[in-house]
């Protein structure tokens, strides 16, 4: 093969595996085009969970499924898993105020320093009530606050945080360490991991009992600039219900500004970058900002939605419960603000139309092969935009066991066009032992694994395979055309991603992204027909997971 794009039509795999290598299906390529055109239409209204466009799209989704051969999936052989959803939405104004010195309830000689939600700290619940009030809460720093024992690595050590705010830094603490730094690749140097996500520590911070939590803002270790969190601010917040909230999620989270953090810690006779240094160390033990408390008080509309995750399953052979899952939410951003050519309809056809119509792909390839030994499962999840919620709750109510779950095999779209970009992308590459079959099947047609260009953005933490990673499955996540080299993507990425220009039209071809699927179906059909339990490598922050279920598996 020549080192460039390989120009491709009428796609079929030809595939090693010996059970199905003379008779692999014929991944159509229009058909992929056409179920896009359909899910990115303007009737479908951009697909937002619990809307008008929720209900036709599940509803056009069991139709395909069914006729693509496949039985239903979820609870009691439906087609369909409802998701309980909590949600919170700001009413009226928060207040937020830092008190330094003085004493008693007064704080007599002391002096107030007001924080003000949106330009300097912004602050949220998801806990499902209409208040929150804390009051006095004495403030600890905690550097990353990270737990990480795979890694050598505790920010807590043993200090009691219940009751109290905590800051903490964002991203990793390798994040700026230099070369000769003692941190330096301890968390995957500008390869973000789950410690460095803004999710971890907000929930690090519930299951600590924790007052609040304040993640200190810098562009850099976030990777976008505080407008971005400020203009989704005011945007409702989901989260599952749970059975005990409380336990889970602390009175309030959010951010702050570091010019703001950094006031703060000098009021409290700190130096807020001599402590940020010392948090690189795996000595760093937290901090109290002596004398200085903080009082959060805001109103929130709290109330429960539902949506639906779509499931459909191809029952093995010989081992129905074990599972080979596929999944790619459905969900897009629905109706929204106009852009400029006053369209505000965000049809979301890259993202991830595409990967729903993979999915659908999938399903008409294994029903019409052999019968895998292993079950298959397709997994068109909800709520995606709105932070995994379609499947995190899947991975808090699996319908079919996690601990018997092969893997889970990502997809979160796929870009138009004909021709094959010999560089197969891997968010998350070299964290566990899928990684090792797909290059075998990508090197049967000529391609080659290639690392996330982009690791310091945390993306193997942005899509729906993490919940289900979170509990130990194994998860493959190929994003093949984002190269980041490609004209095609970073036309994508600049001007259509997450934006009302994200639609199919008459141009599109899905060759390419035909060949992806192809590749994809091929690592599933090897998992499916074969005893292989892939693991995590060693050092992988969801080796634990896995490894306390090892019992249940044969």
């Amino acid at each position: 093969m020549r080192p460039s794009l390989i120009a491709l039509s009428g796609l079929s795999l030809v595939l090693s595996s010996p059970a199905w290598a003379g008779d692999a299906p014929t991944i159509d390529a229009e058909r992929m085009n056409q179920a896009v055109r359909v899910l990115a239409s303007d009737e479908f209204e951009g697909r937002a969970p619990a809307s008008a466009g929720e209900e036709k799209t599940v509803a056009w989704l069991v139709e395909q499924f069914r006729a693509a051969g496949a039985e239903g999936g979820g609870p009691d052989g439906s087609f369909v898993q409802v998701a309980h959803l909590s949600r919170t939405r700001q009413d009226g104004p928060a207040t937020i105020v830092a008190h330094v010195g003085g004493h008693g309830g007064g704080h007599v000689g002391g002096r107030a320093i007001d924080l003000v939600r949106g330009p300097d700290v912004l602050v949220s619940s998801d806990r499902p009530v209409s208040h929150i009030t804390v009051t006095d809460a004495p403030v600890v720093f905690v550097g990353y606050g990270a737990t990480a024992p795979e890694r050598q690595w505790d920010d807590f050590k043993d200090v009691d945080v219940r009751g109290k705010v905590i800051v903490v830094l964002v991203n990793d603490p390798d994040f700026e360490a230099a070369a000769s730094d003692p941190v330096a690749g301890m968390f995957d140097g500008q390869a973000m991991t789950f410690y460095g996500r803004w999710t971890y520590k907000f929930l690090e911070a519930g299951r600590r009992g924790a007052a609040g939590v304040l993640v200190v803002h810098e562009t850099a270790g976030a990777g976008y600039p505080w407008s971005t969190l400020q203009n989704s601010s005011a945007a409702p917040k989901f989260d599952i219900v749970r059975a005990d909230p409380d336990a889970e999620r602390a009175p309030f989270q959010g951010w702050i500004q570091r010019a703001k953090a950094e006031q703060l810690f000098t009021a409290a006779g700190l130096d807020f970058a001599a402590l940020k240094e010392s948090a690189r160390r795996a000595d760093f033990r937290p901090v109290v900002l002596p004398g200085l408390t903080l009082s959060v008080d805001f109103g929130q509309v709290a109330d429960r939605v539902e949506t639906k995750n779509v499931l459909a399953r191809i029952p093995g052979s010989e081992h129905p419960n074990e599972t080979v899952m596929y999944g790619a939410h459905w969900d897009g951003y629905g109706v929204g603000t106009p852009n400029a050519q006053g369209d505000k309809i965000y049809n979301a056809a890259v993202d991830n139309a595409t990967g729903v119509a993979a999915l659908l792909e999938l399903a008409h390839a294994f029903a019409e092969g052999p019968r895998p030994r292993r079950s298959v499962v397709f997994a068109a999840w909800s709520g995606e935009e709105a932070g995994l919620l379609g499947s995190t709750y899947y991975a808090a109510n699996p319908v079919w066991p996690l601990e018997t779950t092969v893997a889970d095999i990502n997809v979160d779209s796929l870009l138009p066009g004909t021709e094959v970009d010999p560089n197969v992308v891997v968010i998350g590459k070299g964290k566990n032992q899928l990684d090792d079959i797909l290059a075998r099947h990508a090197a049967a047609t000529g391609r080659v694994l290639i690392a996330d260009p982009a690791p310091q953005a945390g993306a193997f933490y942005r899509s729906d395979h993490f919940p289900l990673a979170l509990k130990g499955v194994p998860a493959l996540f190929p994003a093949a055309g984002f190269t980041g080299a490609s004209a095609a993507s970073r036309d994508y990425v600049q001007n259509r991603y997450h934006q009302p220009t994200d639609e199919w039209n008459e141009t599109w071809r899905m060759d390419a992204a035909a060949a992806d699927v192809a590749l994809i179906y091929a690592v599933g059909r090897e998992l499916a027909d074969s005893d292989q339990w892939p693991d995590w490598n060693p050092g992988a922050e969801f080796g634990p997971a896995r490894d306390a279920s090892k019992g249940m598996r044969r």
